[in-house]
């Protein structure tokens, strides 16, 4: 568990009266690797995939031994997915306030790391893939050196692009 002097509470948040973490296991879920990246401490780890970018640091995923034969097909997709578990976020926070905003909001309207179910989501461009050592390179990530994946999916434009999609920022 992250240390919680890391992870102060602000005027306007509100914890869970329990742990997340402190409830039983009910979805079996299971790291089939690990994050490779440049980022080993949270204060210097890009808030978002554009940061990250902006950063000019690429990365790499180690897929374990028993999942590598899961990577046949992707040599020929341009971007994926990349589901992570944030296992140094805090679970307990239910609504957050950034330091960038005015307003507190409830964790679902948010990006943070701090949720119920610390479970990250990268889009990332492929940008090679070695399949006997289970390592895909990759342009960027906003994830710590070490962080467990859950699963890799490839990205698809026409059913996973939303040109109309918005976002309301009053209070940011």
């Amino acid at each position: 568990m992250t240390p919680p002097s890391l992870f102060e509470q602000r005027e306007g948040e509100e914890q869970l009266s329990f742990d997340p973490a402190s409830l039983p296991a009910d979805g079996h879920v299971i790291f089939i690797g690990r994050i490779n990246s440049p980022w080993t401490a949270r204060q210097a780890c890009p808030k978002n995939m554009r940061a990250a970018r902006e950063a000019r640091k690429t990365a790499s995923i180690s897929i374990d031994p028993p999942y590598r034969p899961g990577l046949r097909g992707l040599e020929g997709v341009s971007h994926i997915f990349i589901l992570t578990w944030l296992d140094r976020s805090p679970r307990n926070l239910i609504v957050q306030k950034p330091r960038h905003a005015t307003e507190s909001k409830g964790v679902f309207a948010l990006r943070s790391p701090v949720r119920p179910n610390p479970v990250g989501l990268h889009v990332v461009k492929l940008l090679a893939i070695d399949m006997a050592r289970g390592k895909l390179e990759v342009d960027a990530i906003d994830a710590l050196d070490g962080t467990p994946v859950i699963d890799v999916k490839p990205y698809f434009a026409s059913v996973d692009a939303f040109p109309e999609a918005t976002v309301n920022r009053s209070g940011e």
